[in-house]
């Protein structure tokens, strides 16, 4: 039997190896362009991405707010979703059908590793505005990261710079990167949630996401500065708590470990259901996507028929509203947060198999009103039930524990709820992981897509099966 030293030489000769193979890396020229290339092409990245997300949320004010009110209603009416969202359906299905790339990755398997084709562009871009402004239950950040992944290859083929199989995924990265900062409001989020997209490690793990942070840090600058001189608004995900933040006690860590289980269920079960919805509207696409669209429509207005509150609570990706719970908890009374929280999940299932977005923003939403719903149980208060049910719905959503956890901490501008955070993003994930698979999503055009595998150990893994 080798002695605990034998046992242990291997380990002693494997950082500098790595070391050395990073510092090799480095003063490659080939890579040292690529880092400067990633820099440069943050900046007409970022400037498309800045006017994507502004004509996403200025069109949804329009619809939302400006079209109702023109037409005498302080809110939209009961039946406002339904037409939006049949044309939302159509428009989908025909973007699926017709276009390269069926309007980018289907919602329900999480979020993708950056895309490394151009030709998808148009179908993304049509899918996210016939979806997002409409009243789809989902975020930008899908579309965000296969634009700006997409547009960092488009640019470097345009210019003629030496495109590569192995330079390639280091541009989509960094297109992706400077496309992310101005919806999470820091762009440390955007690049650590492309690590754990990624899945990878080493002197690898260096090689993709130097160029990411550099061309992240970019395109917050460029968001920043072009948003003042613009005046437009991207409506960036960021909180202002209208309660005191307390300190953290035993009871909240209990009942956050307990919360996390829960929701790391529940959020387990919409996913399956999402991409049972995929199965569904994979035959017979216009038909089938419109149905479920309208199904979604229906969600809200049964919403706002039982509760007298705005359809816009269902039907959006949660980000207004989300600001609005967190600014008054107190206004949501025991049945409108119950109400919200089964139409919407309902809602975002449907959305999350027929339409296309991203997962985060209202998986943020579900699990924040889930948090103040229990918040009067003995030794919880609001915002501690706040901040672990955001980090337990996104951690169970994604699969990604550290990019939830450091999102919320970001979102809630203070680092007090940390420790619960931290804790309900591993339970949540850890209880995910340990839950049977869902089905597998077909993707048009392609092979059958297998769930996440809960056994395997590797990251690279689950970059390859997302």
């Amino acid at each position: 039997m080798p002695d605990a030293g034998s046992a242990a030489a291997p380990a002693t000769h494997t950082q500098p190896e790595e070391a050395d193979r990073l510092r090799e890396l480095l003063r490659r020229p080939a890579y040292q362009k690529a880092l400067v290339f990633s820099a440069l092409i943050g900046v007409p990245v970022s400037l498309i991405a800045f006017w994507f997300l502004a004509g996403v949320h200025e069109l949804e004010n329009a619809l939302w707010a400006d079209l109702p009110s023109e037409l005498g209603w302080d809110t939209p009416p009961w039946w406002w979703p339904l037409p939006l969202l049949a044309v939302a359906g159509v428009a989908v299905a025909l973007v699926v059908k017709h276009l390269p790339g069926a309007g980018g990755h289907i919602p329900a398997v999480g979020l993708h590793a950056p895309g490394q084709g151009s030709s998808i562009l148009p179908g993304v871009v049509l899918a996210a505005f016939a979806s997002l402004p409409l009243g789809a239950t989902l975020g930008p950040e899908a579309p965000l990261i296969a634009l700006g992944s997409g547009l960092a290859v488009l640019f470097a083929q345009l210019v003629r710079a030496p495109v590569t199989p192995q330079s390639t995924p280091l541009l989509a990265a960094a297109g992706a990167a400077s496309a992310l900062p101005v919806i999470f409001g820091n762009p440390l989020v955007g690049a650590v949630i492309l690590i754990e997209v990624a899945g990878v490690g080493g002197p690898r793990l260096f090689a993709v996401m130097l160029p990411a942070l550099l061309a992240s840090g970019i395109g917050s600058l460029v968001f920043t500065g072009f948003g003042r001189w613009t005046g437009l608004s991207t409506g960036s995900l960021s909180l202002e708590l209208g309660v005191p933040t307390p300190r953290l006690d035993a009871g909240d860590v209990l009942w956050s470990v307990l919360m996390a289980v829960a929701i790391g269920f529940a959020v387990h079960l919409i996913m399956n259901s999402g991409r049972l919805a995929a199965v569904f509207v994979s035959t017979r696409t216009i038909m089938r996507t419109t149905a479920c669209a309208v199904a979604a429509g229906a969600c809200a207005a049964v919403y706002t028929l039982v509760t007298d509150r705005s359809p816009a609570d269902v039907a959006s990706s949660g980000q207004a509203t989300l600001g609005q719970l967190a600014q008054d908890p107190h206004s949501w009374g025991v049945g409108a947060l119950i109400a919200v929280l089964l139409f919407k999940a309902t809602a975002y299932a449907l959305c999350l198999g027929s339409l296309r977005g991203g997962p985060i923003f209202p998986a943020l939403f579900l699990g924040a009103a889930a948090g103040v719903l229990v918040a009067p149980l003995p030794g919880l208060g609001v915002v501690p039930g706040l901040a672990a049910g955001m980090a337990a719905a996104s951690a169970a959503a994604l699969r990604l524990p550290v990019s939830s956890a450091l999102l919320v901490v970001l979102i809630m501008g203070s680092a007090a709820m940390t420790p619960v955070v931290i804790l309900s993003a591993v339970v949540a994930f850890v209880t995910v992981q340990l839950l049977p698979p869902g089905r597998a999503v077909p993707v048009p055009g392609q092979p059958a897509q297998p769930p996440p595998d809960r056994d395997s150990d590797a990251p690279g893994d689950r970059a390859e099966q997302t």
